[in-house]
């Protein structure tokens, strides 16, 4: 995680971007993440831990009828959470992550190891990510922590687009 975390780092300074996280599931690791990474107040911004349904609302902006039509683990939770992390901070890049990390709480549709992740910049670029995360609880939310560290690789590596 740390080496994801410094590549990340590198990539952002080198494009001159700063990041914002809005995390449910992960409780926040994806900003100790980064935050463990020397020289990181150069390219991370702040990070939103929204747990609650009420959280997003109030810090993210996610509409209560998206909550309570798609429920806080789907696509369009996590669009509005990076539309809320771009639009409450100063970062030019967010990344969004809502999941159920277990051992309960998951149903037939959303099965405990669903995880949605967003990834968005704020020239209008995002792109999500459905994935079926495997392990116990520490590890779903490890998983985690790592598919968001990558995808945000993924989304720099991709330049043209967000120029």
């Amino acid at each position: 995680m740390d080496i994801l975390a410094a590549q990340l780092g590198g990539l952002l300074k080198s494009h001159g971007l700063m990041l914002a996280t809005a995390e449910s599931c992960t409780g926040g690791g994806v900003a100790q993440a980064v935050t463990a990474v020397a020289g990181s107040s150069a390219w991370f911004e702040r990070g939103f831990v929204t747990y609650s349904n009420v959280s997003k609302q109030q810090m993210l902006g996610v509409e209560p009828a998206t909550l309570a039509q798609h429920g806080a683990v789907s696509e369009a939770v996590v669009r509005e959470m990076v539309a809320g992390a771009l639009r409450n901070s100063n970062a030019e890049v967010a990344l969004a992550v809502s999941g159920i990390a277990g051992p309960e709480g998951g149903t037939p549709d959303k099965p405990v190891g669903t995880v949605w992740f967003a990834w968005g910049t704020k020239f209008g670029v995002t792109h999500v990510l459905r994935q079926q995360v495997g392990g116990d609880r520490a590890e779903v939310r490890a998983r985690s922590v790592r598919i968001a560290l990558q995808g945000t690789i993924d989304l720099l590596n991709q330049r043209t687009e967000i120029a």
